[in-house]
């Protein structure tokens, strides 16, 4: 069994040489196989006929058009989710009211309702046969098989990241130095850019993060709404599709690299995070006790 040292600063296990080489062990064999395998078999794939039909792949109008139109739908959809993040998160960490508990369901709802299942929604709603679909007809306004609709679907299932981030976080921190702040004559707006967000800006950096790489990676709710038109409404992921499905292999894959390369800046930034927020957190623990935030902000 394992033994509990409290000598130390914090309670660690002392576990036996071989216990710790077998857990190790495991995890980097399940790493290899479901994570550092399969990435190595995308970039193998990708090269298989040279970097120059690589790169050919690469430089073919539908793909550019679908790589353009994954980061239009990112850089619409993060900033969206970041405000209603930051909002959804201040009102629920920092005030008691009827209905906070649905909302925070609400907050919850696209991690239990499939993709597809979301994009089925805004069918339903702005389709042309839809509950909207007339008046947007009448009105000249398309929505689904367009980048409205796509930006929508996104947004719906990746606007938790930020506020899951975030809500914990204030939770624990209370409010009493925005309290203080306020006080001390602080407007609003002060308290949130003194107070507020020096508090929560690293975590706020990881749900955004997060929420950017699963906007630039989804694949079902933009699925349906898109229509698969060709160099018009297809992502990178439903671009990756098309071409696997004409057997159009290493082309499939170098877009399919491009992705992954995009998810590995995004792991090594969420890790340079980590690492800062670590430093961070050390460096204010062992400074001595200084003035209140709150009471810098005011003055």
């Amino acid at each position: 069994m394992a033994a509990i040292d409290v000598t130390r600063k914090h309670i660690t296990t002392t576990e036996t040489p071989w216990v710790r080489r077998t857990l190790i062990g495991i995890a980097l064999l399940f790493l290899a196989l479901f994570l550092a395998l399969p990435l190595a078999a995308v970039f193998t794939e990708a090269l298989r006929k040279g970097l120059d039909a690589y790169l050919e792949a690469l430089k073919e109008p539908d793909a550019w058009a679908a790589i353009r139109l994954t980061l239009i739908t990112a850089a619409i959809a993060v900033p969206l989710n970041l405000v209603f993040g930051v909002c959804a998160a201040w009102c629920i960490a920092k005030y008691e009211f009827r209905g906070k508990a649905f909302l925070t369901t609400l907050v919850d709802l696209p991690f239990s309702v499939s993709p597809v299942v979301a994009g089925l929604i805004y069918v339903l709603v702005f389709g042309a046969n839809g509950w909207l679909g007339p008046w947007l007809a009448a009105h000249d306004i398309k929505i689904i098989f367009a980048i409205p609709g796509i930006v929508l679907a996104t947004v719906f299932v990746t606007f938790p990241f930020i506020a899951r981030e975030l809500i914990p976080l204030m939770q624990a921190q209370g409010n009493e130095e925005e309290q203080a702040a306020i006080v001390l004559g602080a407007s609003g707006w002060q308290t949130f850019w003194h107070v507020t967000l020096p508090n929560i800006k690293w975590g706020l950096l990881y749900g955004v993060i997060l929420c950017n790489a699963r906007a630039m990676g989804e694949f079902g709710a933009v699925s349906v709404v898109s229509g698969h038109i060709r160099g018009q409404t297809n992502t990178m992921p439903l671009h990756v599709e098309i071409l696997y499905n004409e057997y159009q292999s290493v082309a499939a894959f170098a877009v399919a690299s491009l992705l992954a390369l995009l998810a590995l800046v995004t792991l090594a930034i969420k890790s340079w995070v980590e690492w800062r927020h670590e430093r961070e957190r050390k460096a204010a623990a062992d400074l001595p006790l200084e003035r209140p935030q709150a009471t810098v902000a005011a003055t």
